[in-house]
């Protein structure tokens, strides 16, 4: 990328922006988490602004790797199970992730997929919950969430009706008919927040439980499950969490809850005597009972990687540095990169650790960021979307990308045929 380190932008009227290159360096050397960033292994001349999509690669997740290939399987094999406590290593994530989350160690278990651990939590929820049968949800929530709760809806038939309505009338449509509302922290695209503690606490008022999805809040800011009184939670290993491409999942029930709730799923690793092999299913006690089948070892130790970059670090500067980034971005963009529309919360309280941008030309516009080293995502049907990693996103790395965006929509590169082709994963 072509280097601006003393250079001042200049507007199209020859105005000059206060704000320089060099004084994002500043912040950086201030910046409580810089050290962090030494924890991964990240390209040279690339800026990546996609950690809500998949996070960077630890440093210590090859050798980590490598040994539990060559040591724990090669050499221990099946005695690895004992040998190495790989049968513990769910519940030893957990209590990792819950300390990252505001919840009690045995309140959180690794486990499946996020898409398998909502239908097992809302299974498990509706169940509880009869005889009412009606679960709540957003309009434009993440589509796999809707379509697991419109499965779950199809298998249990007229016990369970799932109910869409737009994100302002999620209070109203509480009502004592209520079963399970289902909602996700952060919204993907727009990354706008929900107020997580007034909403679980109306709910409840009706009679209702609740089950957050956390996929885009997990490590990136801060969560408060036990204090604002949070049913069930599930989330992702990929994202924020630094797990690597389909890192296993966490679960979250209260603990007021474990003896209530039965998942669906009753697989073996839930038994509470899984090595007894009998023919009966007796459920585990406490968090133990979200397991279903065998954990994936390979996985969870890549998923150890990525919760070990997070030692030592305070959520509270995680969460502060994600909502300094946005401020950045926003106001770099407002200033520079005309034809550009915020779609996300001008306001960083009520945003996630994203900025979401909109522009009829989104995709064809990322690419052409891609090509010239800075990395984000595309939403259809026109999201340009930044999130941002406080661990290893820097604010010059903010400025540098919104310098490659201003000069893109200056010289209109965008236009490239070669920019212009879809590829499956957008």
């Amino acid at each position: 990328m072509k280097e601006r380190d003393n250079e001042r932008w200049q507007k199209p009227d020859g105005r000059q922006m206060n704000l320089t290159r060099n004084d994002c360096a500043a912040m950086d050397v201030g910046d409580p988490l810089a050290h962090a960033r030494e924890r991964f292994c990240l390209p040279k001349d690339i800026i990546y602004l996609d950690g809500n999509s998949l996070g960077a690669l630890p440093r210590a997740t090859p050798d980590r790797i490598a040994k539990l290939l060559t040591d724990e399987w090669g050499d221990g094999l099946v005695r690895s199970w004992n040998m190495h406590d790989w049968i513990g290593m769910p519940a030893r994530l957990g209590a990792k992730i819950a300390a990252l989350i505001g919840a009690e160690s045995g309140e959180v278990i690794v486990a499946d997929s996020t898409s398998v651990n909502l239908f097992k939590l809302a299974g498990a929820a509706m169940r509880l919950q009869s005889p009412r049968r009606i679960v709540l949800s957003e309009r434009g929530n993440f589509p796999t969430d809707i379509y697991v709760l419109q499965g779950l809806e199809a298998l249990l038939g007229g016990t369970v009706t799932l109910r869409l309505v737009e994100r302002d009338e999620i209070p109203e449509a509480l009502g004592d008919d209520i079963a399970l509302l289902v909602l996700t922290h952060i919204h993907y695209k727009s990354g706008e927040l929900h107020d997580m503690r007034t909403l679980t606490a109306r709910a409840h008022a009706c009679g209702a439980l609740v089950l957050w999805d956390l996929s885009h809040s997990a490590g990136a800011t801060e969560l408060f499950l036990d204090f604002d009184g949070v049913d069930l939670a599930v989330g992702c290993g990929y994202k924020y969490l630094n797990g690597g491409p389909g890192a296993p999942a966490f679960v979250y029930v209260a603990g007021r809850l474990q003896g209530l709730l039965q998942p669906p799923l009753s697989g073996w690793m839930g038994h509470a005597s899984p090595f007894e092999f009998g023919d009966e299913f007796v459920s585990a006690a406490g968090i133990k009972r979200q397991l279903c089948g065998t954990p994936a070892i390979i996985s969870m130790a890549a998923l150890g990687c990525g919760l070990s970059t997070f030692d030592g670090v305070d959520m509270r500067d995680v969460r502060s540095k994600s909502i300094a980034l946005g401020d950045l971005m926003l106001a770099l963009v407002g200033q520079y990169c005309p034809g550009i529309e915020i779609a996300c919360p001008a306001d960083g309280k009520n945003r996630g650790s994203q900025i979401a941008l909109r522009h009829a030309q989104g995709y064809a516009i990322m690419q052409a960021l891609i090509s010239r080293g800075v990395i984000g995502d595309f939403r259809a049907p026109d999201i340009v979307r930044f999130g941002f990693s406080p661990l290893y996103v820097r604010f010059v790395d903010i400025w540098d990308a919104v310098a490659t965006l201003a000069e893109i929509l200056a010289d209109d590169s965008w236009s490239d045929p070669r920019f212009q082709s879809r590829s499956t994963v957008t």
